[in-house]
């Protein structure tokens, strides 16, 4: 796979690639077998795929040195590789349900110092929220840095964490949520990685902007639509004014709990755990 370059800005000591690779990879995970609202990434949002909008906001983060889709080997996902070819982005497929070898196989392509997570169901995510979480973690100098889920609304999540520390889960991790979930295994282990949280100035908590049901595609859809054709790269705040002028738009998807796919691998762990209880 080819080290493609997201920008030409000189870098500070800290942030120097290496000479096999860059030193930020941003790594975005994306399919289409979604449970509950199969095909998503893909939906036209004013005409273009809802995963091609998110990779045009990612692309405008300056702290990225290189970007790559990793998606899965099934032929469902298919789409996601065509749209990543039409676009000029990187592709990596792997495993559809271990997302954590996924994630670690894509970043081997590129052999980074850091890497930078994404989902495929952020398409509001912010560029400059990509930037100041990169700056604090590397200020920090933490095993893994990300937004504060208390603080900031539910889409424009975002973490980073040091290659050698997600080949440290890759290796070690086996609970069936550690390896769907990229780092919920250094997560669970606070006393062995120092995590840092970025807050937020202010709690947007209880916004939803994420897309996992047809109600979230819906606002997400309805935000662009207000937003988009007049200012393509519109802002958060951008957003924050058009809600507080329709705050009809946010009683869209209220009431959908966040974090409902970690709650249910959460449940597959402890089905795994009562079966390796029982007598032989």
């Amino acid at each position: 796979m080819v080290f493609m370059p997201m920008s030409s800005l000189a870098r500070g000591p800290a942030r120097e690639a290496g000479p096999l690779g860059p030193s930020v990879l941003g790594i975005l995970q994306a399919r289409v077998s979604s449970s509950r609202l199969p095909g998503k990434v893909l939906k036209p949002i004013l005409g273009r795929p809802m995963l091609l909008h998110q990779l045009d906001r990612i692309r405008r983060a300056r702290s990225l040195d290189a970007l790559v889709v990793a998606t899965s080997t099934d032929a469902s996902d298919d789409g996601i590789e065509r749209l990543c070819a039409s676009a000029g982005v990187a592709c990596f497929r792997g495993s559809l349900d271990d997302v954590l070898d996924r994630f670690h196989q894509a970043a081997l392509e590129f052999n980074p110092q850091h890497i930078v997570r994404m989902t495929g169901d952020c398409p509001l995510i912010d560029p400059d929220v990509i930037d100041r979480v990169v700056d604090f973690y590397l200020d920090g100098a933490f095993d893994i840095a990300g937004t504060e889920p208390t603080s900031f609304p539910d889409g424009l999540d975002v973490e980073i964490l040091p290659f050698a520390v997600l080949e440290e889960a890759w290796k070690q991790a086996s609970l069936p949520s550690d390896r769907e979930h990229v780092t919920l295994f250094v997560h669970r282990q606070p006393e062995r990685f120092r995590v840092g949280s970025y807050r937020n100035t202010r709690d947007l908590s209880l916004m939803r902007w994420t897309v996992d049901e047809p109600q979230d595609f819906e606002l997400v859809a309805r935000i662009y639509e207000a937003l988009y054709v007049r200012k393509p790269a519109f802002t958060t705040g951008d957003i924050l004014d058009l809600l507080a002028q329709q705050p009809e738009l946010m009683e869209l998807n209220r009431g959908i709990r966040r974090n409902e796919g970690l709650e249910r691998s959460l449940e597959k762990d402890r089905t795994c755990e009562s079966l390796a209880d029982r007598p032989r």
